[in-house]
């Protein structure tokens, strides 16, 4: 693979079939030496079992360490299989109004993700929940209040920082307020763009302020702002909104592209193709390493004959590798025979019940 090949590689994610790689998995990682890899319930058997996969997945790259990324939010967003605690839901936490509190929650999801290898936590949820009809937000949310959001996920989000896991804060700029899941369809906004900046773009406006190291995308027309696109397509939002208002500079990510919202909306190619042009640095295809290999070709080919995306590959490149080379220094996990025996010494299920109020 060309140099270039090699960086594009990077703004790639993909996720892998089951609980260890597959030899055709090996093969396809070191020919495509994609940017990370994302786990889901099926990857996630026993503590020792994803030691082993996130140990294989962190020796797959050469050029750079892949990113391991999870959604750990707490509630209905778990993945992971006892003994690793199941933490109670954002909007429980956000109801106990306590910081100290979620800034331990945030330190204790840390410790057992870090443990078995884990180094990037596809939350917090930034959305405000505003909507009773919102079918995908609801309990992942802090809480209906802005304040009371910024104040607990920061918090909450500081403690995973210092318990060495990277934060990718989630959806900018804000699904609470739809009435649509986004990987079954396309949801569309008509708030306006004063309205969105005193409640929805609030957490992230902070957020990117502090600075948060990652965020993610939603797959949402924001009409007020960008009637042609949904949010991560969107050059007005990313590289309008979020790069020069906003002055951020951390890494994007998309939500999954292969998410119904985006099928819908055009083809994969153009899909690819847009996003990275509107300054998404990584895409993420959750389920399918095949796609993943086809973003590659396709982004080859396009910065080949376009210096316009050939920048943009450049840009996001240099922001991947210096956040791994900030936060990405050595392997975490532990060894496989004591990762359960530590998981359950950390006795976790006391904040849960802290948290829960039984306590």
């Amino acid at each position: 693979m060309t140099v270039l090949g090699k960086k594009i590689a990077q703004m790639i994610m993909t996720g892998v079939a089951g609980g260890k790689l597959t030899p055709e998995e090996k093969n396809l990682f070191r020919a495509y030496p994609f940017g990370g890899y994302v786990l889901f319930g099926h990857n996630c058997c026993e503590p020792g079992q994803m030691v082993s996969l996130c140990r294989s997945l962190w020796k797959t790259v050469a050029l750079a360490p892949p990113f391991i990324a999870i959604d750990h939010e707490g509630g209905k967003i778990h993945r992971l299989p006892p003994p690793f605690t199941h933490f109670p839901a954002a909007r429980t936490l956000g109801r106990r109004d306590d910081p100290h509190l979620a800034y331990r929650s945030g330190l204790a999801c840390a410790a057992e993700l870090a443990l078995v290898g884990i180094n990037l936590n596809f939350a917090p949820v930034l959305d405000v929940d505003s909507n009773p009809k919102n079918p995908v937000i609801g309990e992942r949310a802090f809480g209906s209040e802005t304040d009371q959001v910024i104040r607990m996920a920061m918090a909450w989000t500081q403690g995973l920082r210092e318990g060495g896991i990277i934060p990718c804060a989630k959806h900018f700029p804000g699904h609470g307020d739809t009435d649509q899941d986004s990987h079954l369809a396309l949801p569309f906004l008509d708030r306006s763009s004063e309205a969105l900046r005193t409640r929805e773009l609030l957490p992230f406006a902070h957020a990117c302020r502090w600075p948060i190291e990652s965020l993610m995308t939603a797959h949402v027309v924001f009409r007020s702002l960008d009637p042609g696109f949904p949010a991560t397509l969107s050059s007005k939002i990313i590289g309008g909104l979020l790069r020069s208002e906003l002055r951020y500079d951390g890494v994007v990510f998309g939500d999954d592209l292969e998410m119904k919202a985006l099928s819908d909306f055009c083809g994969a190619e153009e899909s690819i193709r847009l996003a990275v042009a509107a300054g998404l640095d990584m895409l993420l295809f959750c389920h399918d390493p095949t796609r993943a290999v086809r973003a590659c070709e396709v982004l080859c080919r396009e910065a080949q004959r376009d210096p316009h995306m050939r920048a943009r590959v450049e840009e996001s490149y240099a922001r991947i590798t210096e956040l791994k080379r900030r936060c990405l220094k050595k392997f975490s996990g532990v060894s496989n025979q004591g990762v359960t025996r530590q998981l359950i010494s950390l006795a976790h299920h006391r904040i849960v019940a802290e948290i829960q109020g039984s306590l």
